[in-house]
């Protein structure tokens, strides 16, 4: 600016050197964001054709104006995804011995029983080994008692009829079962005490469709105290008693997806031995045979008492 530069020129003097000042205004923007979408201003656009339909389109144009717009093309998808969150059944389960819960360990047979648990264990023993590679702090002591509040939790479900709360506890092959038992009736149960404590007597691991999808089951021996008593819906006893309590004892699965992060220990299943005998039939029960009665046969005799010849017609008609 000539302004500038006489007044620093004459502060130096008339003998003074010479200064030269120049300004200088810097245009650039104070947001450089936008600075792309700023330089294109004027962007030239293709216009769609109105009037073309894209019925009269082949398949390789449509495919070709895909690729142009960086969009892929449409893919016919045959397969369906689905979630595997329990198994089936139980793997390898565990074969209780006749008489357990009634032979001492003293006696010959309860001291084969033992020796059979301990030939048995070692395969537990390795299924083991590889749950704590998923659970690290998994204590057998620990988790037979939180498999015994599993239990007792869901038995109070039951009574309830929370179906909701009780998918908690329960896989997914158990619940429709469970359900249908109590349904139309009403359940009074209470757990007394332990005759024995929870027994951890059986474990196996196994992997699904892929090596890294793993179950874990493991069956837990319940021996207990309780009182049990299923009533109709028309209030009639079918089975037990609200004041006799009952010594029971019980092989439960309990089961785990090790591979899944937030998996859960719930119950699968309860093992029923062949050499247990048959529970008796509810009270009010009846057995309705699917055969049908035999017809009832006229006899030869009786055919020909029937037949009455009358005089008029000569007709022959039967009587009863």
């Amino acid at each position: 600016c000539p302004k500038n530069s006489a007044s620093i020129l004459g502060g130096l003097g008339a003998g003074g050197p010479s200064v030269l000042v120049e300004q200088k205004r810097f245009h650039k923007h104070w947001k450089p964001e936008f600075k792309w979408l700023r330089m294109k201003k004027v962007i030239k656009i293709k216009i769609p054709n109105l009037n073309e339909k894209p019925e009269d389109l082949s398949t390789e144009e449509m495919k070709g104006r895909l690729r142009e717009r960086g969009i892929l093309p449409p893919r016919p998808w045959l397969e369906r995804p689905f979630y595997i969150s329990c198994t089936g059944g139980i793997f390898e389960a565990y074969v209780p011995p006749e008489g357990d819960g009634k032979m001492s360990s003293i006696t010959k047979e309860g001291a084969k029983q033992k020796f059979e648990y301990i030939e048995k264990k070692s395969k537990s023993m390795l299924a083991l080994r590889k749950i704590r590679q998923f659970e690290e702090d998994f204590d057998a002591p620990v988790f037979c008692q939180e498999a015994q509040d599993i239990y007792i939790k869901i038995h109070e479900c039951m009574m309830k009829k929370e179906k909701y709360k009780i998918r908690d506890y329960l896989t997914e092959r158990a619940y429709p079962e469970v359900m249908h038992n109590t349904r139309d009736k009403t359940i009074h149960w209470k757990f007394l005490k332990s005759l024995d404590y929870p027994k951890l007597v059986h474990a196996r691991c196994t992997d699904m469709i892929s090596k890294d999808n793993i179950f874990a089951q493991v069956t837990v021996r319940f021996h207990t105290q309780q009182l049990l008593a299923i009533y109709d819906r028309f209030g009639r006893l079918l089975h037990g008693s609200e004041i006799l309590a009952k010594d029971v004892l019980e092989y439960v699965v309990f089961e785990r997806h090790l591979s899944h992060e937030y998996g859960k220990w719930r119950l699968h299943e309860k093992i029923i031995p062949d050499w247990m005998p048959a529970k008796e039939p509810g009270p009010v029960t009846y057995r309705v045979d699917d055969t049908p009665p035999p017809a009832l046969e006229a006899t030869q005799e009786e055919a020909t008492n029937s037949v009455v010849v009358t005089p008029d017609t000569g007709k022959q008609i039967a009587t009863a």
